[in-house]
C-alpha cells in the first residue's frame, strides 16, 4: 500500500528569482505544486543529484553569494 501523501511541515523560505524560476518550471513538467517538488526532490535527494557535480556546484555558490546579497 502506497505512503499517504500528508505535507506536515511549513516553513518561510528565501529564494533567488533564479531557483523560484527553476522550481516552478520543474514543478509544472511533473505535474506538481511547488510544495510537492520540494519534497520530491529532498526525499529523493541522492538519487537525484550527482555528488561530485553538487560539490563543485556548491562552492561556486558560496563564493559568489555575497555579491548576490548586495
Amino acid at each position: 500500500m502506497p505512503k499517504r501523501f500528508r505535507l506536515t511541515r511549513r516553513f518561510p523560505v528565501a529564494m533567488t528569482e533564479d531557483g523560484y524560476r527553476r522550481l516552478k518550471r520543474f514543478a509544472g513538467e511533473a505535474g506538481l505544486d511547488e510544495g510537492e517538488a520540494l519534497s520530491f526532490l529532498f526525499e529523493h535527494f541522492d538519487s537525484v543529484t550527482d555528488k561530485d557535480n553538487l560539490v563543485h556546484r556548491l562552492r561556486l555558490f558560496n563564493s559568489e553569494i555575497d555579491d548576490r546579497k548586495r
